[in-house]
């Protein structure tokens, strides 16, 4: 995937996110936002993938320990949604993480309950 595609899909993503977080506002659960957003996503037409597993190979063997990619965007960008105070550091180290061993190169860490949500947002590119 050309990284000019990344940029205006993800842009997009943040587009109908924002349309989200107008419609909703801050103090909901996570889970919330990911159902409203997935109906925005699918409405105009972009194929998502929800809690999809990610496996950690370890010394040759894959490894299921539960963790899940809140939402995979047009088999490219990782959503991780946050509903908390504020990003801290482990929440950007965990979505790098996911990316890495995803294979996937972009990532987008949204916090809605931000008091705008563009400063609850990052965008990361490996």
């Amino acid at each position: 995937m050309a990284l000019v595609h990344g940029n205006a899909l993800s842009e997009r993503v943040i587009g109908l996110a924002i349309e989200v977080y107008r419609e909703l506002g801050p103090g909901l659960l996570e889970s919330a936002y990911e159902e409203c957003l997935c109906f925005e996503l699918l409405c105009s037409g972009m194929r998502i993938a929800r809690q999809v597993p990610l496996p950690i190979v370890y010394k040759a063997t894959t490894l299921d320990c539960g963790y899940r990619l809140d939402l995979v965007v047009e088999d490219a960008i990782v959503v991780e949604i946050k509903s908390v105070d504020r990003h801290v550091a482990i929440h950007e180290a965990q979505l790098l993480t996911y990316l890495r061993l995803s294979l996937h190169k972009i990532g987008l860490l949204m916090n809605f309950n931000a008091i705008r949500l563009k400063d609850g947002l990052r965008r990361f590119v490996l």
